[in-house]
């Protein structure tokens, strides 16, 4: 079966997969909305990114299809530890791996798109990708997480600059909204590394970690509209002022001012 041909039968089979999973309380019923939803967009920025980077037919249909799978775990996480916090129920990756392998429904496509799609949903939300792997696995799970970022960055900001709306633990990862910012958050943001997930004690330093993405962007067209988006500015708002997130704010600016002049005279 070809490439698009199959992101079409697997596009049908995720929307079935979802469905009774919208049958809980208000709450489950949001949180999960907000998944589907969020992987919808995921395909369209991955679309949006492929096709600015030249992707032919059959490598946007497969990079549609990755992204149309890589949040697969996280239905059946949240109905089963009512949480979307990796650390204090199970890895999403790891689980939506677990679940395509378990409902076959990758067994039209060949069997080497098979196995490239499963390694990339299961590097996805890794801190460091793996460097033995290959370049084809590597080219789409930048791409993927790329889309990904980019989606993530606009459900946070609408979200923290939402007026007199409660506050969703599952968005928040039930962090507390307490004063500071950890020491290990700061100095990883000013050596231009990704925040580790377990140095995070407050919901300024999640705000930081989501920030420091910056420095894990693989492509122009993704840094044009973080910059077009006002991504970096709008989590800038939501937090208090302070000199040390100041200076955060001002590293993560000089990194996409510089990474946009490379892709302008590169």
């Amino acid at each position: 079966m070809d490439t698009e041909k199959c992101y079409a039968e697997i596009r049908a089979w995720f929307e079935s997969y979802v469905r009774p999973f919208k049958k809980g309380d208000a709450a489950a019923r949001h949180n999960i909305l907000l998944k589907e939803e969020h992987t919808f967009r995921v395909v369209e920025e991955t679309a949006t990114l492929g096709r600015e980077i030249e992707l032919g037919l059959q490598e946007l249909a497969l990079a549609k299809t990755i992204a149309l799978l890589h949040d697969i775990g996280r239905f059946e996480q949240y109905a089963l530890y009512n949480t979307f916090a990796d650390g204090r129920s199970v890895n999403h990756a790891e689980l939506g791996v677990a679940i395509l392998r378990r409902t076959g429904i990758l067994s039209g496509c060949a069997t080497s798109r098979q196995d490239l799609i499963l390694r990339v949903i299961l590097y996805h939300n890794r801190a460091v990708l793996p460097s033995e792997e290959s370049d084809e696995c590597l080219f789409y799970t930048r791409l993927l997480r790329d889309a990904d970022k980019l989606d993530i960055w606009r459900v946070v900001t609408d979200y923290y600059h939402r007026v007199n709306c409660t506050r969703n633990p599952a968005i928040e990862l039930d962090l507390p909204d307490t004063p500071g910012v950890s020491a290990p958050v700061f100095e990883a943001m000013m050596q231009k590394k990704i925040v580790e997930t377990r140095h995070m004690r407050n919901l300024n330093d999640f705000k930081l970690l989501q920030m420091g993405w910056i420095f894990d962007i693989n492509f122009p067209p993704t840094f044009r509209l973080i910059r077009e988006r006002r991504y970096l500015e709008k989590i800038r708002a939501s937090l208090p002022d302070s000199a040390e997130i100041e200076e955060i704010h001002a590293c993560v600016q000089n990194h996409l001012a510089g990474r946009l002049l490379f892709a302008s005279t590169g």
